[in-house]
């Protein structure tokens, strides 16, 4: 199977280099230097989380770009990002593509994006110690509720959408908004289902009961927008691997 996909990426490089504007392709660029640099956050457990001891990564994308590097026959190396800085880095060229990222039309007008392989829905959580205290979004969407987010997600455009009537309180990354409910200086923080089950067990925080999810979004990699032989090879990577079942395999070693 990896030879195959060698193969295909040598003959899609092949392709590229037919025209001038191919020619520039991130394909032939990884394959001529044998590495894949990925736009990573290190912040979103547990897809991708940073041991700043070791400045290792660990998640289900790590597993992700691990195995699309194997494939592809070369190295992977782990570029540090931040959510407001993901799509302004593939755009320049700092990296070859990302870990995940909710398909949005504001990134979409900038990046494209790799067919999707898991989605996510997003719900508010709080302290333990607030369970019961709001029964519903419009119990948090009030004044004197602070509501925590970072600079850049998605979850910061949501959080203004939902929440308009409440205090918002944004930080910057590496902050996260579960950390500020944590320590008592705000009251509600919103997630991904994905995201909110880790916390909920390493933390203790709590899903706002009555809150239903919202925003149901497809996840996917960030690739450059004009780059269509890069993107047409990570599409049918994709579609290979979810035949074979490695999504599947991956969701379960990381409890998704």
């Amino acid at each position: 199977m990896k030879s195959l996909l060698k193969a295909a990426a040598v003959a899609a490089v092949s392709l590229a280099l037919s025209g001038a504007a191919q020619a520039q392709s991130a394909l032939n660029q990884i394959l001529s230097d044998g590495v894949l640099k990925v736009g990573t956050t290190g912040d979103w457990n547990p897809m991708t989380v940073r041991d700043p001891a070791t400045n290792s990564y660990k998640g289900f994308d790590i597993d992700i770009m691990t195995e699309l590097a194997a494939d592809l026959g070369v190295e992977v190396e782990f570029v540090p990002t931040d959510w407001k800085t993901l799509v302004n880095g593939v755009v320049a060229g700092q990296y070859h593509i990302t870990g995940s990222a909710s398909i949005s039309p504001a990134r979409m007008k900038a990046a494209g994006f790799s067919e999707s392989y898991i989605s996510v829905e997003i719900m508010p959580f709080t302290a333990k110690e607030g369970a019961g205290k709001y029964a519903d979004h419009d119990a948090i969407n009030q004044p004197g509720v602070k509501v925590a987010t970072t600079l850049g997600t998605t979850f910061e455009k949501l959080v203004r959408e939902w929440y308009p009537n409440a205090d918002i309180k944004v930080v910057e990354a590496p902050a996260r908004g579960y950390q500020e409910v944590l320590a008592g200086r705000a009251d509600v923080f919103i997630t991904s289902n994905i995201e909110g089950a880790t916390l909920e067990e390493k933390f203790g925080v709590v899903a706002v009961e009555g809150a239903e999810a919202r925003a149901p979004t497809p996840i996917a990699m960030l690739l450059p927008q004009d780059d269509q032989v890069w993107i047409n090879y990570v599409n049918n990577w994709v579609k290979v691997k979810q035949a074979k079942g490695f999504f599947e395999g991956n969701k379960a070693k990381w409890g998704l």
